[in-house]
């Protein structure tokens, strides 16, 4: 079990987490909202929340996409949702040196998948002993996350959970192996299902990535009956309209359904498994 604040406990017989909000940080109001109606839900669900935005999408396709609002700017509006809001945070980082800085405003410092061997990035990282979200790289087998969970153990911290969010078989498609989830459990760390990464079409529009919102809620049923600890998605009030994974991001408007069946899966496993 991973104790991110005295109320939100991840892994264990709890009930999944919820790390979730925009992909990008795209203004400050928005960030807000997004935050203010995401807590409401959760608290209504009983659902532990963390909220999750980006300040730099900087693994982008092409080079004229947009990328957020910079570092700077963007831990400032994550500070106010966390001070006023009163939530904790995770968010990415791309460099070692962003590490210690954002570790001053962030709960949980997170690896982006095309990162996650990056040694100097995940002892940077971990050596902030903050708590270390992980994304599984496209390109690496669920047992192949052995050696990035030792080098981050290698500096003290046992902080650590690793995120599945879909293998690349080309093509401009992700697959989800579910298997994976049980394979990395024998890691010893919470593990956690990206259901909205994982239906990306990667480069699929040419120069934007796409995707299939669709096929999210399936998928993370299907993760939560294999048993995860927590769940991560990227919820906009207007995808079609969001700065990055477009076609991807949960509608706000639609987020507390597809909570609210997700927590029935959740109560079976956890029930059987008592």
């Amino acid at each position: 079990m991973l104790k991110i604040t005295d109320n939100i406990i991840i892994g264990g017989n709890n009930r999944f987490s919820l790390l979730a909000g925009p992909c990008a940080i795209e203004s400050e109001e928005m960030t807000i909202e997004v935050a203010t109606e995401l807590k409401n839900i959760c608290s209504r669900l009983e659902i532990p929340f963390i909220f999750k935005s980006s300040f730099d999408k900087a693994n982008r396709t092409s080079v004229t996409s947009p990328r957020g609002v910079g570092i700077e700017r963007g831990l400032q509006i994550l500070q106010r949702v966390k001070s006023e809001l009163n939530i904790p945070i995770v968010t990415d980082v791309h460099e070692s040196w962003q590490c210690p800085i954002v570790a001053e405003v962030a709960d949980i410092l997170q690896i982006p998948a095309f990162l996650c061997r990056q040694t100097d990035l995940l002892i940077a990282a971990a050596e902030t002993g903050r708590a270390i979200n992980v994304k599984k790289g496209q390109f690496l087998a669920p047992w192949d996350m052995r050696n990035i969970v030792e080098k981050l153990r290698s500096t003290g911290n046992n902080r650590i959970m690793l995120c599945e969010r879909g293998s690349s078989f080309g093509y401009n498609n992700l697959i989800v192996d579910m298997t994976g989830l049980v394979e990395m459990r024998q890691f010893g760390v919470p593990i956690v299902f990206d259901a909205t990464h994982s239906v990306q079409k990667p480069g699929g529009q040419g120069n934007a990535t796409g995707g299939n919102r669709e096929m999210v809620p399936h998928l993370m049923r299907a993760a939560l009956a294999v048993g995860v600890d927590a769940i991560f998605a990227e919820v906009h009030p207007n995808p079609d309209k969001a700065f990055s994974d477009a076609a991807n991001q949960i509608k706000l408007s639609e987020i507390e359904k597809i909570l609210r069946q997700a927590i029935e899966i959740d109560n079976i496993i956890k029930s059987a498994t008592k």
